[in-house]
């Protein structure tokens, strides 16, 4: 067999062709190309795309998973609405519920490592983005997959899997308003960030669900004045 042709590569460029495409069409519904609500036409998403329909409906799974896609018989996959004011709301009284506790778990249960390691994550983000305001989802991208790694990591320390999985499906949302909005997510949510970061590191549960608490409801009235903003 000559080489590059064994099966594990040939499973390999699968692998890297199915992420790629998954990437690209993530990208198509965080840049607004494919709307809020839209119909997802999966064959010119594969013409556009230069590829099979099969990759392309393996990305869809994957984004239905994610929370940015559905699927309704007869009538295929769609993206998501944009969530109005009362979703929005919603959606951080579901954070509220969940993240803070998050916190205090996390406070009791993590090691210095990975406490040390968030601190650094945010520092490090902090260096790399600087005074960041993108204008699409590249733009976008560190910061983003920071808040999404950055909570993950918080629900990974407390020791909940449910809660992890259900936190992946919410950030979904925020991700995707901020870019519809253009809010900035820059300084003060990393700021925030830094703030519950060396609350774990002390081992601190009240100070960190207290920090959570607050940076929740920061973020949700930045998000409400983005709205308004908006009309």
């Amino acid at each position: 067999m000559a080489a590059g042709t064994t099966p594990v590569a040939v499973g390999l460029r699968r692998a890297v062709l199915a992420d790629g495409v998954y990437e690209a069409v993530k990208a198509l519904i965080m840049d607004r190309h494919l709307e809020p609500g839209a119909k997802v036409n999966m064959d010119a998403l594969a013409r556009e795309l230069d590829v099979s329909p099969t990759p392309v409906r393996e990305a869809l799974a994957r984004l239905e998973a994610d929370g940015l896609v559905t699927k309704r018989p007869l009538v295929g996959y769609t993206t998501v609405p944009l969530l109005d004011a009362d979703g929005l709301t919603e959606l951080f009284e579901l954070r509220q519920l969940l993240e803070p506790a998050a916190a205090r778990w996390a406070a009791g249960a993590i090691d210095k490592a990975a406490a040390a390691a968030l601190v650094s994550m945010v520092a490090d983000v902090r260096k790399a983005t600087g005074s960041l305001r993108g204008e699409d989802y590249k733009s976008y991208g560190l910061i983003v997959a920071h808040d999404t790694e950055f909570h993950e990591a918080i629900a990974a320390a407390a020791g909940r899997p449910l809660l992890g999985q259900t936190l992946r499906r919410l950030h979904p949302h925020v991700q995707i308003y901020r870019l519809f909005y253009r809010q900035d997510v820059g300084r003060e949510t990393l700021a925030e960030h830094a703030r519950i970061a060396r609350c774990l590191q002390r081992k601190d549960a009240d100070g960190a669900a207290r920090a959570m608490t607050e940076h929740l409801a920061k973020a949700h009235r930045r998000f409400l004045a983005g709205l308004a903003a908006r009309g």
